[in-house]
């Protein structure tokens, strides 16, 4: 069983092959996203999270998935052009997963696992659900859709603070 997300690889929204292994020592924010959602507009504070402590060792890793309502039904270019020009999108993205069923991508498997939500259930409820990891590759801490990016401040400023 992968004991950190480093042991994970996912394909970037360019369609090239990642590994998360890249983002060693950061601390990392994991999140199922999508274009067409209610939480759409979290892009924004997702995007200032990553423009106020990126230089500090932190990253957020978008992840589109269409699992929810239909609501991420673009390729990836429209994907990329949807985020950079509605929200000025940086961080990275990466190619639409599933976090749910039979065809979940192994890190949302790891993810889920580690970090299930209320009531002990491991199934991601809907888009941006997002996933605290700290700088050794550890799940710290799930956020639901409904949790505001700049409510996870607090977490990830004492991640980044920590010895």
């Amino acid at each position: 069983m992968p004991k950190s997300v480093y042991e994970f690889a996912a394909t970037s929204i360019m369609g090239l092959p990642k590994s998360l292994r890249d983002y060693e020592g950061k601390v990392l924010l994991i999140v199922n996203t999508a274009s067409k959602c209610g939480f759409t507009p979290q892009y924004g504070g997702l995007q200032e999270l990553y423009e106020r402590y990126h230089d500090q060792g932190f990253e957020v890793l978008g992840f589109p998935c269409n699992q929810f309502a239909g609501q991420e039904p673009g390729g990836a270019d429209d994907i990329q052009q949807f985020c950079q020009v509605n929200y000025g999108v940086t961080f990275p993205m990466f190619d639409k997963v599933n976090v749910n069923g039979s065809e979940t991508h192994p890190l949302f498997k790891h993810l889920k696992k580690r970090a299930p939500g209320a009531l002990g259930i491991k199934a991601i409820k809907w888009n941006f659900t997002k996933f605290l990891v700290d700088q050794e590759g550890n799940v710290v801490e799930r956020f639901e859709p409904n949790v505001e990016p700049a409510d996870i401040a607090p977490a990830i400023e004492a991640l980044l603070n920590a010895d």
